[in-house]
């Protein structure tokens, strides 16, 4: 089993083109477990943690409901954002600039086969990183995600998250609220949930910013440790 992770640090890119590097990165996993099956070998599949910040756009999970997104198409341009469907699982959620988002490309094969328990995790790795800044953040039930304060009537969700996997690999993720416009949010119904609010790791510390480096750092450091994995750099950004 490979418990080496590769970690590659996107930047600031559009999520199409995001998108189509993980269901390249995805593909090229599969084709690996498809021909040790076919040929009866054992070569081994490489695992990926994407680091990236979007242009200010909306997904719709394939589950999603459409009546959750309150915006038309004009309306959405007049915001410089854009919208897409995609195939992960949950509803509706928001991408832009001031939060980190995370996608593990992984072969559970190389760590445990169960999908909920992946969740599960990275959860952990996101409640592990809010706790490094003093904030206590929990689990919601029936509600993947890392909220504050569930169960009050000031509960709000601070980190969404949404997957695909097939034959036990895994794409798409999570997003961490750091330094996000949170009024960006008020144009859905965030993964379908009514009556609930949304927040950012700056507006609970009380800050104008908050350094992302040193939070993807931790989320990082958080998600090797968790998974019991091995860091590869990737050189460069693809």
């Amino acid at each position: 089993m490979n418990r080496q992770v590769e970690i590659q640090h996107l930047g600031f890119r559009d999520y199409r083109e995001t998108w189509d590097y993980q269901e390249q990165l995805f593909q090229g996993i599969l084709d690996i477990k498809m021909k040790n099956r076919r040929n009866n070998t054992s070569l081994e599949t490489p695992n990926y943690l994407l680091f990236v910040e979007h242009p200010h756009v909306y997904t719709l999970g394939k589950s999603g409901d459409m009546s959750n997104m309150l915006l038309s198409e004009k309306q959405l341009e007049a915001k410089g954002a854009v919208f897409y469907k995609i195939n992960r699982g949950g509803d509706i959620t928001y991408h832009g600039p001031g939060q980190i988002v995370g996608y593990p490309i992984l072969d559970l094969d190389n760590f445990f086969t169960d999908i909920h328990k992946y969740l599960r995790f990275l959860e952990e790795v996101i409640i592990r990183t809010l706790a490094d800044y003093g904030i206590k953040s929990m689990r919601s039930e029936g509600e993947t995600g890392v909220w504050i304060d569930v169960g009050t009537p000031f509960a709000r969700k601070i980190c969404a998250m949404g997957v695909r996997a097939s034959r036990w690999v895994t794409m798409h993720g999570f997003a961490l609220n750091v330094n996000a416009d949170l009024g960006y949010f008020d144009n859905i119904i965030p993964c379908g949930i009514r009556g609930k609010a949304v927040t950012s790791l700056n507006t609970e510390l009380g800050k104008e910013q908050v350094d992302e480096t040193e939070v993807r750092q931790k989320i990082q450091q958080h998600f090797l440790e968790i998974f019991e994995a091995e860091a590869v750099v990737a050189s460069a950004a693809k």
